[in-house]
């Protein structure tokens, strides 16, 4: 690198998935150099990692529907970050997703002088496509993460390269899983509620009916539930509905995901990591009807909105997006499922194999690849 004094990277993430991948890409930078320094807007993983945090922004971030009592404090925040920025005038910002909020901090590094990264790119080829202008005016570089993003965004005269998958940078390669011997009854179920506050209120519940019914049908079924945090564990267990019975884990989707026979998921990145274990599944999002039906099904351009089946061209596996109140449709697919174990065994062989391209690059290395280029020119 050429600079002699170190170089001074701002990072903004909102999310757990967003802190993770910072984390890794921060990693990956100091093992390529210590001629830099990082700070910004995250989490406990990018703290742990090597950024100084004037703020911590991760688990405030909201689903579309719950964001507006969130405005003050971002508006609040987002002065913070401008004024640091003019003050202090890092050589380098980089963005990690939630772009709702990134697109602000992208357009104050800009107006500030100071190049931008967009690492994960926003989901502009399923809804609000109109704002490729904002995105093209406010990104030197786009670093993707799905395969498929590089060629949409560079059509539309945005400099973008595809660098794999982050969430599967450190997982090792799964083998499908077998249903031989599989019986329903005794079947383990892992509930996957989400990371966000907004997801939990919104999932938790549905998704223990879906539990006790089903335990009703099979009534030696195994139920795991995952939490991505103590914090989120406890606020799980604060509303357990009666009759539902469950074990707890804390922190990645992998382990639970690999050892269970079946998940029931929020939509999101997790879809991916549980695609990435061979672990069939159905997938949740809830969203308020009205509003759906008012503008939602008019943004959304996508013909699936979960990431696997939007990678696998078809509804690879059952979604439920949105699902508004009824949980009877979703627990009936899921008997049917586990009443099949051939078609079990099939969509584990074909979830291994969608994600298999994933694997390809290893994103963290790359971006911090992307990084040093950015900071040398």
């Amino acid at each position: 690198m050429k600079k002699s004094v170190k170089y001074r990277i701002f990072l903004s993430a909102a999310e757990p998935s967003a802190d993770s991948h910072c984390a890794g890409l921060i990693k990956a930078l100091r093992s390529k150099t210590d001629n830099i320094e990082l700070v910004g807007l995250g989490g406990e993983k990018m703290a742990e990692a090597g950024c100084t945090l004037i703020e911590t922004t991760v688990g405030r971030a909201a689903m579309i529907y719950n964001a507006f009592s969130k405005v003050p404090h971002y508006y609040m925040l987002l002065r913070r970050v401008k004024k640091y920025l003019l003050k202090n005038k890092p050589d380098m910002v980089i963005v990690c997703d939630s772009p709702a909020f990134n697109f602000h901090v992208a357009k104050a590094a800009k107006n500030a002088g100071i190049k931008t990264l967009f690492y994960v790119a926003p989901q502009l080829w399923a809804w609000a496509s109109w704002r490729i202008g904002k995105l093209r005016k406010y990104c030197d570089k786009l670093a993707c993460i799905l395969p498929f993003e590089e060629d949409w965004f560079r059509q539309r005269g945005i400099v973008a390269e595809y660098v794999g998958n982050p969430l599967l940078d450190e997982l090792e390669a799964a083998s499908a899983k077998s249903y031989s011997e599989f019986k329903p009854k005794t079947a383990k179920i892992a509930l996957l509620p989400g990371s966000r506050q907004a997801e939990i209120e919104s999932l938790w519940q549905p998704m223990q009916q879906i539990a006790v019914k089903l335990k009703e049908r099979f009534n030696s079924l195994e139920i795991i539930t995952v939490a991505v945090d103590k914090e989120k564990k406890t606020l799980l267990e604060s509303s357990v509905l009666t009759d539902f019975e469950s074990s707890y884990e804390i922190g990645s989707v992998v382990p639970a995901a690999s050892k269970a026979d079946f998940c029931i998921v929020a939509s999101g990145s997790a879809t991916l990591q549980v695609a990435a274990a061979g672990c069939p599944m159905v997938i949740m999002y809830q969203s308020s009807k009205l509003l759906w039906y008012l503008i939602g099904w008019w943004l959304v351009k996508t013909k699936h909105l979960s990431l696997v089946n939007i990678l696998a061209g078809k509804e690879l596996v059952p979604e439920f997006m949105p699902y508004f109140k009824s949980t009877e449709p979703i627990t009936n697919v899921i008997e049917q499922m586990l009443s099949d174990p051939n078609k079990l065994s099939q969509l584990s062989k074909d979830l291994i194999k969608l994600v298999e391209p994933l694997r390809a690059k290893n994103a963290g290395q790359r971006v911090a690849d992307i990084v040093i280029q950015m900071l040398d020119h």
